[in-house]
C-alpha cells in the first residue's frame, strides 16, 4: 500500500516540519516503522557532537530503527552555516534515492528550510541571535578585533569596511556565518533550484498551552538527565565560549550562565522554558509564511 501511494514521486524527498516539542522526531520513528526512511535532520543544534541532551538527540535505537543524517557533523567550537546545511542535505537526499529509500527531512530550523527551497540570498535577512552574538563578542574583545576576523574570511569585504564602522562589521560577519561564504562572493549570486522534488508538511499543535506544558516538562526531563553534567563535559573537552552559535543555542546558553553563577537553578531553569516557548512562537511565524505545507496529517495517511 505504502510503495503505491509513493509511487507518482519519483526522485522526492518529504519534509516535516513543526515546532519544538510538538512531537516530529516521534511521528517520524512512527513512519519509520511502516517505510523505508532515512532522515535527514533539519535542527541547527543536533549537527554539534556532545550536544546531547539538550537537543533530544535521537539515540542508538532510534538511529538503528532509522539511519539519520546531518547529526553529530562538527564538534561544538566549530561553527555550521545555513549554506552548508543545504548542501550537506542535498547531498544526503541524493544518496538515500540512490539507495532506493524514502528521505524524510525532520526539524525545526526554519531557516534551513527556507534556504532549502528558496535558495540563498546574495544577501539573506538579518538574523536576530547572529547579530547579538556579535554585539557580544564586540563587547569583549572590540569590533577591530572582529575586523580582523572579517580580514580573515573575507578580504575583499574588509578592505571596503573602516575597522570602526560596526554596521558593516556586523553585516558582513553575519553574512559569513549565516551562509559560509563570503559576502563580496555571494552579491549577485542565487543558489540553484533542488535536482529533486520535495513535499513538505507541518505539525502544528492545536492546543499552545498543552505545547507550553511539554515544553517545561521536556526541559526538566532534560535536567533529570544530565544537561548539566553534559555541559560541564563540553567546557572540559573543547574551548568553548558563551558567544559560540552551539553554546547560544535554547536550553545551553541558560545553563552555561548558570554554571557560569550568572543565574541560580531556578532562574536557570525559569529562562530556559520560557527561551524555549518564545522560540516555539517564532517557528509558528515560519511556519504560517510558507503557503506550501500540508498538515502533517496528510504525510502520515500517504505512508499508510
Amino acid at each position: 500500500m505504502a510503495a503505491k501511494a509513493l509511487a507518482p514521486l519519483r526522485n522526492a524527498a518529504y519534509a516535516l516540519l513543526g515546532p519544538t516539542a510538538s512531537g516530529k522526531s516521534q511521528m517520524a520513528m512512527e513512519l519509520a516503522r511502516r517505510m523505508p526512511l532515512e532522515i535527514v535532520s533539519m535542527d541547527s543544534a543536533q549537527v554539534y557532537r556532545g550536544l546531547d541532551v539538550g537537543t533530544a538527540k535521537p539515540g542508538a535505537a532510534e538511529r538503528a530503527q532509522a539511519p539519520h543524517h546531518l547529526i553529530d557533523v562538527i564538534d561544538p567550537d566549530q561553527s555550521y552555516s545555513t549554506g552548508r546545511w543545504r548542501s550537506d542535505a542535498i547531498a544526503a537526499v541524493g544518496g538515500i534515492l540512490a539507495r532506493g529509500k524514502v528521505p524524510l527531512i525532520v526539524g525545526g530550523t526554519m531557516l534551513y528550510y527556507r534556504a532549502l527551497v528558496s535558495g540563498l540570498d546574495a544577501l539573506p535577512q538579518a538574523d536576530p541571535e547572529a547579530r547579538a552574538a556579535l554585539n557580544a563578542e564586540a563587547r569583549e574583545k572590540g569590533w577591530s578585533a572582529l575586523h580582523d576576523e572579517l580580514a580573515r574570511v573575507d578580504p575583499a569585504a574588509a578592505r571596503r569596511i573602516p575597522k570602526r564602522d560596526a554596521q558593516r562589521i556586523q553585516r558582513a560577519l553575519e553574512v559569513w556565518r549565516l551562509t559560509g561564504k563570503p559576502m563580496s562572493s555571494l552579491q549577485g549570486r542565487t543558489s540553484a533550484g533542488l535536482p529533486f522534488a520535495l513535499k513538505a508538511f507541518a505539525l502544528v499543535p492545536a492546543d499552545r498551552e498543552a505545547l507550553a506544558q511539554r515544553i517545561a516538562a521536556r526541559f526538566d526531563a532534560m535536567l533529570a538527565a544530565g544537561l548539566l553534567d553534559e555541559v560541564r563535559r563540553l567546557r572540559s573537552q573543547y574551548a568553548l565560549s558563551a558567544g559560540l552559535p552551539s553554546m547560544r543555542a535554547v536550553g545551553y546558553r541558560q545553563v552555561w550562565l548558570h554554571l557560569e553563577g550568572e543565574l541560580t537553578a531556578a532562574e536557570m531553569r525559569a529562562q530556559a522554558v520560557a527561551a524555549t516557548r518564545q522560540l516555539a512562537k517564532r517557528q509558528l511565524t515560519w511556519l504560517r509564511s510558507f503557503r506550501e505545507l500540508e498538515p502533517a496529517e496528510k504525510l502520515a495517511h500517504s505512508f499508510l
